[in-house]
Formats: C-alpha cells, sequence, structure tokens
C-alpha cells in the first residue's frame, strides 16, 4: 500500500498565502491516501480512524488509478447492519463497486474558482464530496472540498483588502488610482463571468440558468409572450464514462455543448438572439428559448439532435446506436404566476422521459402544459 498523509490545518499559519484569482488547486494541502484495490476495508477503516481529516481514499489497480471512495460514503456501508460483517474482510474493491458514484477529477493547474464552481454545480448528495486532483498522469490526490471553500475566502478576502489599501493610500497619483479602478473593474468582470459560467463546458451554468429564467419569464408575462424550453440529456452518459473514463466523458460534454451553442446560433434566423444555452447539471443541457412557439422550438431541438449525431463520437456501449446521440424534451407556455415557472420545467422534464421511454435519440413535446 502506498501511503502518504499530508494535514491540512484550517489555521491561518498553516494555511496557504498570498492566494489569488491566478492561484491553482497544486497551491492547496492536499492528501495523499491510496491503496491497491485488492487491500481489505478493514485496514483503510483503521487509517480513516487514526486520520480523522482525512476526506477520502484513492484506489489503485496495479500502480493506475481506478476510482475515488470519500470518507463519508465508506463509513456509511460499514456501519449499516452487517456492514462490516460483509465488507470488512473483503478487498476494498467490493465495496467501491457498490458505494460508487460520480467523482470530481480536476488538473493541478485548475484555477481555485473555477474548481469551486464546478464543485458548487455538483448534485447536493454529491456536492461534499471530496476533489479529485490530477498533477500529472497517474499521480492523484485528494482535496477535501472545505479547504476549496476556505481558499475561496481567503481569495476574496486577499482582493477586498488589497483594493481596500489602494483606495486609503492618500499617497496615489491619479494614473495610479486610474489604474487600480481599471483592475478591479476587470476583477469583477472576471469574477461574474466565472459566476456564471460552466467551468468544463463554457456555456452558462446552472446559476446562470435559473436567474436569466426568472428575469425572462417576469418580462415576457408582462408582454404577453410566449417561452419555450428544451431539455437535453446524454443518452447512456455513464456507460461512456464506464467505457472511455471520465477525462473522454469530460471531452464529449464539451463537444455537445458547443454543438448545441453552434446548432442554436444557427437558427437565428427563426429565434430571437434571447436565447440561453445552459449545463443543467451533469449531462443535462437546457435551452431556453423567449418569444418562441413549440413548433419553432421543437425544429430547434431536432436541429440539436441530428447536429450531436453528425459530431459522430463514438459510443460502443450505447444501447442507442455506435455514437453519442441525445434524447430532448420540449416544453412551452406564455408566463402566468410564478408557480406556473415550475410546471414548464416539469413539462420539459416529462417529455425529457418520454423521450428516453420511446427508445431515447428523439425529440418529444409535452402537450399537456
Amino acid at each position: 500500500m502506498s501511503v502518504e498523509f499530508i494535514e491540512p490545518s484550517n489555521s491561518p499559519e498553516n494555511s496557504p498565502k498570498n492566494l489569488c484569482l491566478e492561484s491553482t488547486l497544486k497551491d492547496l494541502a492536499l492528501f495523499n491516501f491510496q491503496v491497491e484495490s485488492s487491500y481489505l476495508a478493514k485496514e483503510v477503516a483503521r487509517f480513516f480512524q487514526a486520520h480523522p481529516l482525512l476526506p477520502g481514499v484513492i484506489l489503485t489497480v496495479n500502480g493506475e488509478f481506478l476510482g475515488m471512495i470519500s470518507r463519508r460514503r465508506f463509513m456509511e456501508r460499514m456501519s449499516r447492519p452487517y456492514g462490516v460483517d460483509i465488507f470488512a474482510c473483503r478487498p476494498i474493491i467490493a465495496l467501491y463497486q457498490i458505494a460508487q458514484t460520480d467523482i470530481l477529477i480536476l488538473p493541478g493547474v485548475a484555477l481555485i474558482v473555477l474548481a469551486a464552481q464546478r464543485a458548487v454545480q455538483r448534485p447536493p448528495e454529491l456536492l461534499y464530496e471530496p476533489i479529485v486532483v490530477q498533477l500529472e498522469p497517474q499521480v492523484y490526490r485528494l482535496l477535501d472540498v472545505h479547504q476549496l471553500w476556505v481558499a475561496l475566502s481567503q481569495i476574496h478576502q486577499q482582493a477586498t483588502w488589497f483594493m481596500s489599501e489602494l483606495y486609503y493610500n492618500l499617497s496615489l497619483t491619479q494614473s495610479e488610482l486610474e489604474a487600480a479602478n481599471s483592475q478591479l473593474r476587470a476583477a469583477n468582470c472576471e469574477l461574474y463571468r466565472l459566476a456564471n459560467l460552466d467551468g468544463l463546458t463554457q456555456v452558462a451554468n446552472r446559476h446562470c440558468f435559473n436567474e436569466y429564467l426568472e428575469k425572462k419569464w417576469q418580462e415576457l408575462g408582462e408582454a404577453a409572450a410566449e417561452i419555450s424550453l428544451i431539455l437535453c440529456d446524454v443518452d447512456f452518459f455513464k456507460k461512456y464514462n464506464d467505457t472511455y473514463g471520465h477525462q473522454a466523458g469530460d471531452a464529449c460534454l464539451q463537444q455537445v455543448a458547443q454543438a448545441i451553442l453552434a446548432a442554436v446560433n444557427y437558427s437565428t434566423g427563426e429565434v430571437s438572439d434571447e436565447t440561453l444555452v445552459a449545463r443543467y447539471g451533469g449531462e443535462e443541457f437546457a435551452v431556453i428559448l423567449p418569444r418562441t412557439s413549440p413548433e419553432i422550438a421543437v425544429w430547434i431541438a431536432e436541429k440539436i439532435r441530428v447536429w450531436i449525431k453528425e459530431l459522430e463520437i463514438e459510443h460502443i456501449n450505447s444501447e442507442v446506436c455506435s455514437l453519442v446521440t441525445l434524447s430532448l424534451g420540449v416544453a412551452s407556455t406564455f408566463p402566468r404566476s410564478p408557480a406556473a415557472q415550475k410546471n414548464l420545467i416539469a413539462a420539459a422534464d416529462r417529455a425529457l422521459y418520454q423521450a428516453k421511454y420511446k427508445g431515447r435519440d428523439r425529440v418529444i413535446l409535452d402537450f399537456r402544459f
């Protein structure tokens, strides 16, 4: 077993110094705790007990990265009725295969602010799972997500303190003050961009989607104009990740996102430039189409479906075909009460479910809303 334990501290004297917008995950305290998948679960439990801050364990097969089990999931499985009897004397891979979940893997050179953005976009049940940091090929470490929030807070405090010092320093010249103001505006613009952009796919994130839908809902309600919503899901994406690996999965999502964006932009002759493309969560994307009828929304959805297929991304374990495909659900309405906004999302979600149920790689419009 290969073990190197680095214990981070929340105390200021042991925390990374001088963090800024350009600081990366390599600048943070990382855990290196990895075992071969054949190692017994009871031995891993002893290490967790001996090191209460250890957030998880990296599993390897013949020295190559297999995956990660968080401390929380490990202890949850072991503490269930008969959990110790079932897993304690079995290889850790047996527990991993049952407790396995989506893992966020980021390169060591990833900016802390972008990493925090990626982490917070995960589903609620995965929000506090540790992040796997890849420093170089086959060199992985664990980052406690709490340390990420602490680092992000330090970056914000450092920037605030720096600008306060600049403003209250009476010895500043006019040109220096103008330069400081320019840097502050640039930093604020960058932080706003990062807060609304999905770091992986470079389309809008879920936070931006929620805010934009709320804004357009109010505007279109006052104008008595229609709004349509498309929800898209990559078919059998978990099987894609299992077949090709998480890095290939990330590359696939990047291509899919840009193809959706391109397909929507191609349709600008038919739809307003108010359209927003966003990553809705995981392998799911959303398209907000203000002032768009259901007929046009279905046409755009079909254009997206075809463009994704024309990417010809291989997916040998898909149950649809040998290429990556999308299932899409469409819904439209005239905004009225705030409660109806949730109904629009629910209708698009129902249509997406029907598209999957009827064989995937298709567009379904929900007529009941």
